[in-house]
């Protein structure tokens, strides 16, 4: 075994979750109990990999995370790669790891890879997951290939950009998948494996503002437009709206969209989970040609959900009228 002080240095996070979780001690169901060095404690071969820089930074379930709670995270994960980190790991519930997945990547600014990860079983469970998956970030944040690359979710051996990777499954073990492209890559005998060079990569600035909100709304057969009518009202400063099939609302919706353009972004993406908005195909009222011409924004690639983090920061940095470019075809 080479000496320890040889070895690359990682930082390694624990924010709660699945991963982190045991039977309690009524009986009621699995909550958060293992802090980080408890859960590294279950693959010893990590210490021989690696110099191991550890810290249990919340004992949450991932539905409870929330922005400001990342950006101190954000915070942390750089000051790491500032001291000498390789690369940061971070376990956290799947249940948000998406979403939080595409908020650090839209803001890590440097070459080190930030690698999530978690699991779909609990530490208690036969067959659970977590110890797996934390060996494979591992391998994953050692690999020189996965610098430039931003935030990488290492699930089931496979490895996905943080723009594309959705929890496609409520309780299955292979329930992370990237719609329409497939993994970035996979860990094959340890090995991390990929398919193709690094994407071009845009970040953020931290946001300036952190007390703005965004709303978003699900488009759905016969809806009411009183929620639509009541975001401005409540104070929201953004809208992103989960539409019909390419992209599309109702007519009704799309008329009530006017009143809201001038006063806030406002985004429609696919509410199917699979493929881009439209742009030019559909002509009628509250189809995409429409929307555009109201002066909607589609979204392209990025599902509901990151649209909304990437309005939320976009609007916190003041970027908001550069929204055009950061949505994906």
């Amino acid at each position: 075994m080479k000496g320890q002080t040889n070895l690359p240095r990682l930082a390694i996070a624990s924010l709660g979750g699945t991963v982190s979780m045991e039977v309690s001690d009524g009986g009621s169901g699995v909550k958060p109990k293992l802090g980080c060095e408890e859960q590294l404690a279950k693959v010893p071969l990590l210490r021989e990999m690696a110099h191991l820089e550890v810290a249990t930074l919340g004992l949450l379930p991932s539905a409870s995370l929330g922005f400001a709670a990342l950006l101190d995270v954000l915070a942390w994960a750089q000051r790491e790669v500032e001291r000498g980190a390789q690369a940061v790991i971070l376990t956290q519930g799947t249940d948000s790891l998406e979403e939080t997945a595409c908020f650090l990547d839209l803001l890590w600014p440097v070459e080190a890879p930030l690698i999530m990860t978690g699991a779909m079983r609990a530490a208690s469970q036969p067959g659970n997951d977590g110890p797996a998956n934390l060996l494979a970030a591992v391998h994953v944040a050692l690999a020189q290939g996965s610098r430039g690359r931003g935030v990488l979710v290492v699930m089931n051996d496979q490895i996905h950009c943080a723009a594309k990777v959705r929890k496609t499954a409520s309780l299955a073990l292979a329930a992370f998948e990237s719609p329409g492209s497939g993994p970035v890559g996979e860990v094959v005998e340890g090995v991390a494996v990929y398919r193709q060079p690094p994407d071009r990569r845009q970040v953020l600035p931290p946001p300036h503002r952190t007390d703005h909100r965004v709303a978003l709304l699900e488009a759905c057969l016969d809806a009411d437009t009183g929620l639509l009518q009541a975001v401005a009202s409540l104070g929201y400063e953004g809208l992103v709206i989960a539409g019909f099939g390419a992209g599309h609302v109702s007519s009704c919706w799309a008329e009530e969209m006017d009143a809201l353009v001038p006063a806030m972004p406002v985004i429609v993406a696919t509410r199917t989970g699979s493929g881009p908005t439209a742009l030019a195909s559909y002509g009628f009222a509250g189809g995409e040609i429409d929307l555009q011409r109201r002066g909607v924004h589609m979204a392209g690639q990025l599902c509901p959900r990151k649209c909304r983090i990437l309005l939320w920061l976009m609007i916190g940095a003041g970027k908001q009228h550069q929204l055009h470019s950061w949505l994906p075809r």
